[in-house]
């Protein structure tokens, strides 16, 4: 997935029908040809060819855009049973209300960011020529309980790194779930081409910052007073991680 090459449809009808879905997250395959105005017949061998080529797949009777993320993962740690997946389009709501929730408590400014622009998009996974995101998640029964993003834009001087953020709300921490996931986030972008991850914290945000040092995250620089959070001033910690 990181790669800054344009991507080849062969055909006009493909690559809006890919845009579409791409943009919309999930989307339902008779609204999307009605809306394209794209002939019956045309749109199922367009859809058909798409499939094929690993661009789009149909589950629950909506099509979606392929993101070859591997499987559900389940872990058992002091009696907790939780799971890590990819994310998909429906953990949208799930996955905003637990950054939010995170930044409220910790101040963890750019994954609020992150909720405030997926939450405006509507649109969870990213692929297309100006950007890349990906979201995995924990769940515990079902609920979504934290999350890891990767995002990079698809710019060739820059595709190479990848910003990564990484949260679990409050009850379910200290069980491991935030290790398993960021694990999982690395793998997933060391196995797609990202050489490098990074990250800024507010220096108040000390559990993130630990966190990530115990990972092996270190502190490429510190931008004094590049914040201010409850009119006070507080400097922004930049890591990074080679993969």
């Amino acid at each position: 997935m990181a790669s800054s090459q344009p991507l080849e449809f062969g055909h006009d009808d493909r690559k809006q029908i890919y845009e579409y879905v791409e943009r919309h997250g999930a989307v339902d395959p008779d609204d999307t040809r009605r809306h394209l105005g794209i002939e019956p017949g045309a749109f199922r061998h367009h859809v058909a060819i798409l499939k094929r080529d690993g661009r789009l797949e149909e589950a629950d009777g909506t099509l979606r855009v392929t993101i070859d993320a591997g499987a559900e993962e389940e872990y058992v740690a002091d009696d907790l049973e939780f799971h890590i997946r990819p994310a998909r389009q429906e953990d949208l709501t799930g996955i905003i209300g637990a950054i939010r929730q995170v930044a409220e408590e910790k101040t963890y400014i750019e994954a609020e960011s992150v909720a405030d622009e997926i939450d405006h998009q509507e649109a969870l996974l990213r692929h297309n020529e100006l950007e890349s995101r990906m979201f995995f998640v924990a769940t515990v029964d079902d609920e979504v309980v934290g999350w890891v993003h990767i995002h990079a834009p698809e710019l060739e001087k820059l595709s190479h790194t990848a910003e990564l953020t990484v949260g679990v709300i409050e009850e379910y921490r200290g069980h491991g779930i935030g290790s398993h996931l960021l694990s999982r986030g690395l793998e997933w972008a060391g196995a797609n081409g990202y050489e490098r991850v990074y990250q800024s914290v507010p220096s108040s945000n000390d559990d993130a910052i630990a966190f990530l040092e115990d990972h092996d995250w270190e502190i490429e620089a510190i931008r004094e007073d590049h914040y201010k959070l409850d009119g006070r001033y507080v400097d922004e910690v930049m890591m990074a991680l080679e993969l």
